[in-house]
Parts: structure tokens; sequence; C-alpha cells
């Protein structure tokens, strides 16, 4: 099977593909092989806890469904802990499937069966949003926290809190325009998924971390038949 190339990081990205299914691991672990990244697999969450313990990767593809440990909560548990970006994979494609993987932490949700050729896609999507070292770059300050639009990146003197690619999507399309409403189809022609229920979602996860109230939100602000605004300091 072949494809055009995606642009990618200079370094080649390291990725963890973690399934119980021996047959689609293999050749997930062959395609994204063949196309720009270094694969390492795992047959479960303990498997992968082991590797994620020896080794450094830029995203991990994951499974929902496996004996054990199950995706979602081990989706949980590294988002507890920081920082990996994480793409589900799951045969239920039901949006309240999504939703449930979006809650969890996930970056990005795939329902099987799907084309090779779109998780290679979404896979670098994410690595794109992933922070770079940059120069200077624009700030928006919310209360004691800077979010730094160009390295998506959410800060308060020395903390930072990692965002997911979705929640920092969602931050820098607002911070653009401070003191707009977004409507969810603005949202959607911005690249932000417009399903209703998955922007709320990622608005609530938002205000979890920038807000002193998230129940009574200062800056991340609901529009009350429209949309969202942002409204920093």
């Amino acid at each position: 099977m072949t494809m055009t190339q995606q642009a990618l990081p200079e370094e080649q990205p390291h990725i963890l593909v973690v399934d119980d299914d021996d047959r689609l691991r293999e050749a997930l672990r062959r395609y994204l092989s063949q196309n720009g990244f270094i694969v390492s697999a795992a047959a479960d969450a303990a498997a992968a806890r082991r590797m994620l313990a020896s080794l450094n990767f830029d995203l991990m593809v994951l499974d929902v469904r496996m004996p054990g440990e199950s995706g979602l909560e081990l989706t949980r548990s590294l988002r507890a802990d920081g920082g990996l970006p994480i793409l589900l994979l799951t045969a239920n494609g039901q949006p309240d499937d999504r939703i449930a993987g979006l809650e969890a932490g996930a970056d990005d949700y795939l329902p099987k069966p799907f084309e090779p050729r779109e998780l290679v896609l979404r896979i670098t999507s994410i690595l794109r949003r992933l922070p770079k070292p940059a120069a200077a770059a624009a700030e928006v300050r919310l209360g004691r926290w800077v979010f730094d639009a160009e390295r998506e990146e959410l800060r308060s003197g020395e903390e930072t809190v990692r965002l997911t690619s979705g929640e920092a999507s969602l931050l820098r399309t607002l911070a653009a325009q401070p003191g707009v409403v977004f409507t969810r189809e603005d949202l959607g022609r911005a690249g932000i998924d417009s399903n209703a229920r998955a922007i709320d979602v990622q608005v609530t996860r938002l205000r979890r971390k920038i807000e002193t109230d998230p129940r009574q939100p200062r800056y991340l602000q609901t529009v009350r038949g429209e949309g969202y605004v942002l409204r920093p300091d």
C-alpha cells in the first residue's frame, strides 16, 4: 500500500502501538514504519507500561478494548501523570464512545475499521500541534495562567499544564480573537470538531485548567444561543 508522504517533524517520531489483535498490531507496525515513523508495539496495557518506563515515545495509538486494563483506563492513568499524546482505536464508533475517549484525556479517537492513511493523517495532525521550541510567542493572560499560543503551552510560573491537541487548538483559536464569539460552525471551519458534545467536553476540560471556579467561568464563557468567547485579562 502506498500513499503520499505527509510532512513530519525533522526527527522520526516514535509511535507506540498497543492492540491485543496480533494481525492488526503487526499491520499497523509495518504501515506506520513505511510512512516515516519509528514504531514499537505492545499487546496489552501491562506491556505498554513496561515500554513506557524504558523508552521515550512521541505518541501512542491505543486500542480501547483489551483484556486486563482497558485503553480508557490506561489513558486516564497516563493523563493524570502528564503528557504523552494518545490516539484511541475502537470498534465502537458511536458518539458516546467518542465522548468517553475525550473525557478520559485522549487527543483523538478513530473508530474501526479505518483506512490506514487516515490514521497517518490523524497522527501527523496531533504531532504538528505539540509544543515546539520557539523564539518570541504571543501570550494571553488568564488570571494566574499564561497561554503561549505559539508553543500551545499553559503555564503559571514554573508550573506547566499539558493541553491535549484538541484543547490547545480550541484555546489557540479563541485566543487569536479575544472577545469575539465563535459559533460551532466557526470552530468547525477553523479545523476543530464541530460536534456539539465534543466541543462541550473540550470546553469543560479547559475550564478545569484555567478557571478558579469552572462552574462560574471568568475567562472561557458561553454566550447562550451563540457559542463561546475568550475574555482574557
